[in-house]
C-alpha cells in the first residue's frame, strides 16, 4: 500500500483556494527538432505511450473514511490522456510578457483531486516559432528534484531517442474502506509513542541551536524579515516572469570568492535583484530580507515519501550595497547555517509531519487568511528561492529539444513571492512567481537579474 507520508499529506491539508500547492514549469521547446515535424495529437499521442505505466502520472488519491490517516496512491484505472494534455494558443504578438500571462492564469488554476495530480498545457503561437508547455503538479506528488527527475521519463539525448528511464511501476490496487480504516486506527494508537520516540533528538536540536546562537553560528532566526509589500494574505490570482542568466558567470564568480558555491552566488544574486527592485519603489527596508531556502535530504532521510526536503533561512544581503561584499558575507552565514542544518537529523521534520491533521491544517489555512494574520503577525520570512539542479547536456522531450525551462514554485500566506532557478545545457534559468495582487509586475523584478549579474561580475572579476 502506497501511502503518503506526512509531509506529502500536509500539501494537501495547506491546500486552499488562494494557497494552491502545486508546482509548475514553463519548459519552452523547438519543434523543428521532431522527426516528421511537430502535430499535437501527433506529439499527445507519443507523450500518452511514454507516461503509460509510469507511477507518477498514473496514480490518484484515496482518501481514509474520517480522514483517520494519511491518504493512499492508487493506480488510476480510468486514466485518460485528454484530461491532462491540452492544447491552446498565446494571444499576439506571442512574446514573453503574454506567455507570462497565459501561464499566470494556469498557474491559479487548482488541480482536480480526483485525477492523477498533473497537467500539461501546449501553448503554440509563439512569435518564435517554439513551443511552451506549462507542466503542473502537486507538491504531494513531487519535491523540487523529484520534480525535476520527471525530465527523465520524458525526455531523451536525441529527437528519436527512446525515454532516458522507461522502467514501469507496479499496478496499485485500491483497498477496502475497512482495510483502511484498520490501517488508519493501528497508525493513530502508535503515535505516542512517536512522539516520545522524537523527544530525544528534538532536545537535542534545540540545546545545539542555543550553543550555536551564543557562539553565532546559527542560521538566521525565523520570525526576524523584514515586512514588504509582497509580504500579506495571498488570493488565488498569480503573477509570472522569467529570465535567462549565464551558468559559466555564476561558475566564474563562484571560483573567485573562496569558498562560495553556486548557490550562495545564486542567493546574493536574487539578493541584489530585490535591493534594485526594492530601492527602485522606494520600499527597501534598512535590514536585510530573509529567505527560506529548500535544502534535499533525500541521501541522508530514511523515511519514505515523495518529499525528502528540509529547509534553512538565509539572509540575502540587501541591506548591503556592494555585490562582493554580499556575497562573501552570504558564504560566510551559509556555511554557518549548513553546518547548523547537518546538526539537525534528517528525518525530523518528516517525523513530525506525521502529525498533521487535515482539520487542524485547514482551520490554520483559513484562520490566517480571513483573520488575515499575515499582516498582523511578525513576517516568518520574506519569499522563498529555490536552486534545483538540471540536465548538463542537451535534452529533447517527445523529440523536441529543449531551449529553456524555468521552475515555478508555491506561495503561501505571508510570503507571496517564489524564486526558482534550474540549471540547463549552460544557462540558469529563473522563475518568479507571486501573488498578482502583492506583485503585479513581476517582469520589474526579473528584468534586475541579468542588471545585477552583470554588477556582480565587474566587481567580482575585475
Amino acid at each position: 500500500m502506497d501511502r503518503l507520508s506526512g509531509l506529502d499529506a500536509s500539501f494537501l491539508y495547506l491546500e486552499s483556494g488562494a494557497q494552491l500547492m502545486h508546482v509548475c514549469g514553463v519548459i519552452v521547446v523547438d519543434p523543428t527538432t521532431i522527426p516528421g515535424g511537430y502535430d499535437f495529437q501527433t506529439f499527445k499521442k507519443e507523450l500518452s505511450n511514454r507516461v503509460e505505466g509510469i507511477a507518477m502520472f498514473n496514480r490518484k488519491l484515496k482518501t481514509v473514511p474520517g480522514g483517520i490517516d494519511f491518504p493512499i496512491w492508487v493506480t488510476d484505472d480510468e486514466f485518460d490522456i485528454d484530461r491532462h494534455v491540452h492544447r491552446m494558443a498565446v494571444p499576439s504578438p506571442g512574446g514573453d510578457r503574454e506567455l507570462s500571462e497565459v501561464a499566470g492564469h494556469l498557474a491559479g488554476i487548482p488541480l482536480d483531486r480526483s485525477r492523477p495530480l498533473w497537467e500539461m498545457h501546449v501553448i503554440e503561437g509563439l512569435a518564435n516559432g517554439k513551443i511552451a508547455i506549462f507542466s503542473k503538479m502537486h507538491h504531494a506528488s513531487v519535491d523540487g528534484v523529484s520534480g525535476s527527475n520527471m525530465i527523465s521519463y520524458l525526455c531523451s539525448l536525441e529527437p528519436d531517442a527512446p525515454p532516458l528511464d522507461s522502467s514501469a511501476a507496479e499496478h496499485q490496487r485500491a483497498p477496502s474502506d475497512l482495510e483502511l480504516i484498520g490501517r488508519g486506527v493501528l497508525a493513530t494508537v502508535t503515535k505516542p509513542w512517536q512522539i516520545v520516540r522524537l523527544a530525544a533528538p528534538t532536545t537535542r536540536t534545540l540545546v545545539e541551536t542555543g550553543r550555536r546562537a551564543r557562539k553565532g553560528t546559527a542560521m538566521a532566526a525565523p520570525l526576524t524579515a523584514p515586512r514588504t509589500s509582497f509580504n500579506g494574505t495571498i488570493t488565488g490570482h498569480r503573477s509570472i516572469a522569467y529570465t535567462d542568466v549565464s551558468l559559466d558567470t555564476i561558475k566564474d564568480i563562484k571560483h573567485a570568492v573562496p569558498g562560495a558555491t553556486v548557490n550562495d552566488v545564486v542567493l546574493a544574486l536574487s539578493g541584489g535583484a530585490l535591493r534594485r527592485y526594492l530601492q527602485e519603489r522606494g520600499e527597501l527596508p534598512q535590514s536585510s530580507l530573509l529567505a527560506s531556502v529548500p535544502v534535499s535530504v533525500r541521501s541522508e532521510s530514511k523515511r519514505a515519501g515523495r518529499n525528502q526536503v528540509s529547509s534553512i533561512f538565509c539572509r540575502l544581503g540587501t541591506d548591503i550595497e556592494d555585490p562582493l561584499e554580499r556575497i562573501t558575507g552570504m558564504s560566510t552565514a551559509n556555511a554557518n547555517a549548513k553546518d547548523h542544518h547537518k546538526a539537525v537529523p534528517a528525518d525530523t521534520l518528516q517525523e513530525w509531519a506525521e502529525f498533521a491533521a487535515p482539520r487542524t491544517f485547514g482551520l490554520a489555512v483559513r484562520m490566517v487568511s480571513d483573520l488575515r494574520l499575515a499582516e498582523k503577525a511578525p513576517v516568518i520570512h520574506n519569499l522563498v528561492i529555490s536552486n534545483v539542479p538540471g540536465p548538463p547536456v542537451p535534452l529533447y522531450f517527445v523529440g523536441s529539444r529543449i531551449d529553456a525551462l524555468y521552475p515555478l514554485g508555491p506561495v503561501f500566506h505571508g510570503a507571496g513571492l517564489n524564486i526558482t532557478v534550474m540549471s540547463n545545457n549552460g544557462q540558469m534559468h529563473i522563475g518568479a512567481i507571486a501573488c498578482a495582487e502583492l506583485m503585479p509586475r513581476p517582469w520589474d523584478l526579473i528584468d534586475q537579474f541579468p542588471i545585477e549579474l552583470e554588477a556582480m561580475s565587474k566587481a567580482v572579476l575585475s
